[in-house]
């Protein structure tokens, strides 16, 4: 089974080897059908303390690292953010 990839932004990065990441999506209302935005924050694995707050990563499924942490930063998508 594929590993699921999110895009989203970085909101925090106290801690260490660990950022937090804020990804938005847009859902229709069953009831509305107006788009609206939803919103959860994701605890990622960063080994190297690289990124930080406002930056733009992509986050990837992983083995379970601790009790919140199951995503890790794509290191491709560093190198795509930094450039721009």
């Amino acid at each position: 089974m594929p590993r699921r990839v999110l895009q989203g932004t970085v909101v925090s990065d106290k801690g260490d080897k660990t950022i937090i990441v804020l990804v938005e999506r847009r859902v229709m209302h069953p009831v509305y059908k107006k788009f609206i935005r939803q919103s959860k924050k994701y605890a990622a694995h960063d080994e190297a303390n690289r990124f930080k707050t406002g930056d733009v990563v992509s986050i990837v499924e992983c083995r379970p690292i601790s009790k919140r942490k199951r995503w890790e930063v794509v290191i491709e998508s560093a190198a795509v953010s930094g450039a721009a």
